[in-house]
């Protein structure tokens, strides 16, 4: 696969469709969720003692960011949570308060 090969694929990969899914409808309300997404990708051509040779790569990621909500002619925004980010922040927070706790004991012990 050459240089162009890959970048026509980067760029038929970032889609609409890759952010936004299907809309799916229930008993009058539906639902489009959406992700977040993140790619690069690069690629080069060289030429060393009259050989040629050429690469490239593309990597792309997403998550999860919420839906719109569509009910009764009105649409709201349904965040998604990310429970590792939530238990993470929680978690250093709760560190810091820990350390700073004990290096306030130990200034007001002295």
């Amino acid at each position: 696969m050459n240089v162009t090969d890959v970048l026509a694929t980067a760029k038929d990969s970032m889609t609409a469709k890759r952010v936004f899914a299907d809309p799916v409808e229930r008993d009058g309300t539906t639902v489009i969720a959406a992700a977040a997404i993140i790619g690069g990708g690069g690629g080069g051509v060289g030429t060393k003692e009259g050989q040629e040779g050429s690469g490239g790569g593309f990597g792309m990621d997403s998550k999860p960011v919420g839906a719109y909500v569509i009910k009764d002619g009105k649409v709201h925004w349904q965040p998604a949570v990310d429970i590792n980010r939530l238990i993470t922040v929680v978690g250093i927070v709760a560190v810091t308060a820990l350390l700073v706790g004990a290096r306030i004991a130990k200034l007001q012990a002295h």
